[in-house]
């Protein structure tokens, strides 16, 4: 086996990998570049080398460098995670040049599924179904507006060596096609270097679907079932989960077999996914259709992990150095359901923009065990707590800093009736989310028996995941959990943008909820007039504050009092003889409550603004003020700020660098109609008009790098 390996990425994935190496007795190599210099993936590996600044084009994605790196530490082998260089053909071929294994496919694998439209014909010419399409180059747009006739309203354009959702426009009309073919070539050209793009049928109540395929150097391939995809925004996945709730086994089998023949047909080895789009509207389970192949490992491989006991990435390691599978199709089997959210570094409540900054708060869930089978021959490794390894001479890093939590795996668990949870992350407390890569802080992950018990799991453990100083999308996950449609199983790829077309607000609380918030409010104020009280009276002999509470929540008022009893807390509510027993204990600068109100269980995190409180459970933030009855009859007079009226002008959504702008002062314009399009993250955004208006004012020009919010139109 080898005896040590360099992991060519960072965050999570890194650290990841890591574990795994190290539960096999193999030494690792971290590289990372300036801006990751206190990376926990830097801490957690045995040596480090420096890459350079922080734009990955000058660090993570300068080939060359990695291979030095492997060649100063003696590193024979390199794992590239995903992303950055790990589907460059020309990574892989440049290391075997190097005389280094390459933990991934073989290069030829990666060229022939990375281009679009060579893949497609590769997967039809396999026997693989394929999505009714153009597959040649496209001249211009009346030559896409005639192949999308031909084909059919809608259609989906892609640049041809697209992924991660860009390059990607769907067209209901002509107009659409002319519109947004030649901005498709752009964000190809702008990501990717190559302009192509190929239309084909969009499938209408759509879900996608992947197949995990896993191959050895000797010929022997398998498919690890599949993960269901199909939450998702602007194409980028937020929610995976496997099994799917629509596959059946008898579809499973057709297309876990097709996927296999597309591997052999490439001489494909290593881990690999196979995308498929299936149509929900055929219930015979029939209608899936190739989209592409993934050579490399998913950010959403653990629900795979999670139901079959494989670790992936030691599978990947064995492969590279040269072993057979230690199994068969027969042995692989489906146990319970596995659910994973992506926890990112946005804020849902203004557009899903960005954040970036300093985690003054990252406190994840309590994790357990993961599920990993003990297979035929070897097994599978599992890592526990363990201490960070001392730096190696000359790398130059910082004191050691508290490992992170990851993939946690136990070769013993056994699938019993239990839940469990698993964080996979790179961050620590007191770290920074950079402006230079992937907005993904943790993947939050659950197994179940079921799959209503894994997303139960899923809700308690997002309502105990705290963050503080940057934006984040916790609140959003833990409402999708709750959703009833996705509850139900019946989820497309609109799912987002069917469900909360105006944007995300916060999950609608239920009546019960919003009346046990109440109640723990009141406990809140309680003891936070008890301390002040305490404190007073060591002071001047002044007794501790008590009497009726008002509590307004979510547009409503309680009237409360609060009683002390033996084990719990006791709350009446004014005009009713029973009291809310509260069983749970918090004390003032405490960031959560546990417990229960009325055995109803609660997990709620807590936050002083001002005056009032920040209380946050089961997706929604709630502002909320405690005040004694005297001041609640005062403040009944106060007047509300009215916030100032910006439906005259068209603001930027996200930082970005307006491209073009449409409009001049005195235009008349229609709703719907184009105004700028701004450009974010190699992304074009068409601003439309949101109603019919004259341009009183253009405030920015095209080549304006603009802020969020920034003015660029008036309206009269």
């Amino acid at each position: 086996m080898f005896k040590k390996i360099l992991i060519a990425n960072r965050g999570e994935i890194a650290c990841r990998v890591i574990r795994t190496a190290r539960a096999m007795g193999i030494k690792t190599v971290a590289v990372y570049s300036d801006a990751d210099a206190r990376a926990p993936h830097v801490r957690l590996a045995d040596e480090s080398v420096r890459l350079g600044p922080p734009p990955a084009a000058e660090s993570y994605l300068k080939a060359e460098l990695i291979i030095d790196a492997c060649k100063a530490t003696g590193a024979e082998a390199v794992h590239p995670g995903y992303g950055f260089l790990s589907e460059r053909e020309s990574f892989a071929k440049a290391l075997a040049d190097a005389g280094i294994a390459f933990i991934g496919p073989p290069p030829n694998a990666i060229a022939a599924m990375g281009d679009k439209i060579e893949s497609k014909k590769l997967a039809k010419e396999a026997g693989v179904n394929v999505v009714p399409g153009y597959l040649g180059e496209i001249a211009d747009t009346d030559a896409a507006v005639k192949i999308a006739s031909d084909i059919g309203y809608p259609v989906m354009m892609k640049a041809s060596a697209g992924g991660g959702g860009k390059g990607m426009r769907l067209a209901w009309s002509e107009q659409d096609v002319r519109e947004g073919f030649e901005a498709t070539k752009r964000e190809g050209l702008a990501s990717f270097g190559d302009d192509r793009v190929f239309i084909e049928k969009f499938i209408e109540s759509p879900r996608h679907i992947e197949i995990q395929v896993l191959g050895d150097q000797h010929g022997n391939i398998v498919y690890l079932g599949e993960r269901e995809c199909s939450i998702q925004r602007r194409h980028q996945k937020v929610v995976e989960e496997a099994p799917s709730p629509f596959v059946t086994p008898e579809m499973r089998k057709a297309m876990g077999e097709q996927a296999v023949a597309l591997a052999r047909a490439v001489g494909y080895y290593s881990a690999g996914t196979v995308e498929l789009i299936v149509s929900g509207a055929d219930t015979t389970g029939e209608s899936f259709y190739f989209l592409e192949m993934n050579t490399r490992l998913q950010v959403e491989h653990p629900v795979t992990e999670e139901v079959t006991g494989l670790d992936l990435v030691e599978q990947m390691i064995r492969v590279a150095y040269g072993e057979k599978l230690a199994f068969t199709q027969d042995d692989v089997t489906l146990t319970g359901w596995a659910i994973e959210n992506r926890v990112y570094a946005e804020d849902p409540y203004r557009g899903f923009l960005p954040s970036t900054g300093r985690l003054v708060h990252y406190r994840p869930p309590q994790t357990s065990p993961s599920r990993l089978r003990e297979g035929p021959g070897e097994g599978l490794s599992g890592s526990g707590e363990q201490a960070l390894p001392r730096p190696s001479a000359g790398s130059a890093v910082p004191p050691a800093q508290p490992e992170p939590r990851g993939a946690r795996f136990n070769q013993h668990s056994q699938a019993g009736g239990e839940v469990r949870t698993r964080v996979d992350d790179g961050v620590v407390e007191g770290g920074e989310v950079s402006m230079f890569y992937d907005p993904m802080i943790a993947k939050l992950v659950t197994w179940a028996p079921t799959r209503e018990g894994a997303i139960d799991r899923q809700i308690r453990a997002l309502d105990a995941f705290r963050i503080d100083g940057i934006g984040h999308n916790i609140d959003f996950l833990s409402a999708l959990m709750q959703h009833p449609r996705f509850r139900s199983g019946n989820i497309t790829t609109g799912f987002i943008a069917e469900e909360y077309p105006e944007g995300f607000t916060g999950a609608p609380p239920s009546d019960q909820l919003i009346a046990d918030l109440a109640v723990i409010a009141a406990l809140i104020g309680h003891e936070t007039d008890r301390r002040a009280g305490s404190i007073a009276g060591q002071l001047n002999g002044a007794p501790p504050a008590v009497g009726e509470r008002v509590v307004r929540i979510a547009g409503s008022e309680h009237r409360l009092t609060v009683a002390d009893a033996e084990g719990a807390t006791l709350i009446r509510r004014a005009g009713e003889e029973q009291p809310h027993e509260v069983i749970g204990v918090w004390a003032p600068g405490q960031l959560r409550f546990k417990g229960s109100v009325d055995g109803r269980e609660h997990i709620v995190q807590i936050a002083r603004r001002g005056r009032q409180w920040r209380l946050t459970a089961r997706g929604a933030s709630h502002v909320v003020d405690v005040l004694p009855a005297h001041v609640a009859e005062l403040s009944r007079h106060m007047i509300e700020k009215v916030p100032p009226d910006l439906s005259k002008f068209l603001l930027c959504p996200m930082p970005g660098l307006l491209t073009a702008l449409h409009v001049n002062a005195g235009d008349s314009v229609e709703a719907g109609q184009p105004l700028a399009v701004v450009e974010a993250m190699k992304m074009e955004n068409i601003l439309r008009a949101e109603k019919a208006g004259t341009v009183k004012a253009v405030a920015a020009k095209p080549g304006d790098s603009l802020a969020v919010d920034a003015v660029i139109v008036e309206f009269e």
